[in-house]
């Protein structure tokens, strides 16, 4: 518990300033490639901080193409092991009290990740329409479907968001699981960094043909089948890591 207590009374500092360094040179810098390495960059240093090692098992993606991204939620270093690892440059689809906090929303925003008010839906619809329509131009764009992180190893039910973000746009979706990160970090209380393994995979991507707006519940249904099995396989390597230490 000491060990834990330091580390975050040392990262937690070097982490804010992290983000105020970021978001300012995103902020400046805009969208594109260059502010896509410095998010990287941000989110390795939050993993040395709080002493956690990614292993990602990833598939090879169309480089031309844009996807919907869809993951579980089960800690707020779920980002930080995502990012790195990711086959493409995403854009986050974030509770609206993210951008509320200095620097940061304003980087973020410059940055093309959208803002939404989960208790309206209709808003919520128009900002990710807004974003679509500006295009992706190759990036991805990113929903936790459960809409907070769960604090147990059983999912929470997924929201439609990204199944309506795929059917409006045309974009297939990738299912991503994580695992581990919660043994980092709490994913509600205090939070203190314990050092371990996080594991990602990103599975096959779901082709959007086929399905029509109407039929969403059934791309919602399909999604959650797949990051449960990427949340499996993602178990299968904590225990793989676990065993070779």
């Amino acid at each position: 518990m000491i060990g834990r207590i330091l580390r975050t009374a040392i990262g937690l500092p070097v982490i804010t300033l992290g983000v105020l360094v970021a978001a300012t040179v995103i902020g400046i810098s805009g969208d594109g490639p260059f502010a896509d390495r410095v998010l990287r960059a941000w989110c390795r240093l939050v993993l040395f901080c709080a002493g956690a090692r990614v292993v990602a098992e990833v598939v090879p993606l169309d480089p031309g193409k844009s996807y919907v991204f869809v993951s579980n939620h089960t800690s707020n270093m779920d980002v930080p092991a995502i990012v790195p690892s990711a086959p493409s440059s995403v854009r986050f689809v974030a509770k609206n009290q993210l951008r509320k906090i200095p620097l940061f929303g304003w980087g973020a925003e410059r940055m093309g990740h959208v803002f939404i008010d989960r208790r309206d839906p209709h808003g919520a619809a128009k900002a990710i329409s807004a974003r679509l329509e500006k295009g992706l131009g190759g990036v991805g764009l990113f929903f936790f479907a459960e809409g907070t992180r769960s604090t147990t190893d059983e999912m929470l039910p997924f929201k439609k968001g990204a199944a309506v973000a795929a059917l409006t746009s045309g974009l297939d979706c990738v299912p991503i699981g994580v695992a581990g990160a919660r043994n980092v970090l709490r994913p509600k209380g205090f939070p203190l960094f314990g050092p371990g393994t996080i594991a990602v995979v990103f599975g096959q991507p779901i082709p959007i043909a086929g399905h029509e707006l109407e039929d969403r519940d059934r791309l919602v249904a399909e999604q959650r089948a797949a990051v449960e099995q990427c949340v499996k396989r993602a178990r299968e390597l904590l225990q793989a890591a676990s065993g070779r230490s």
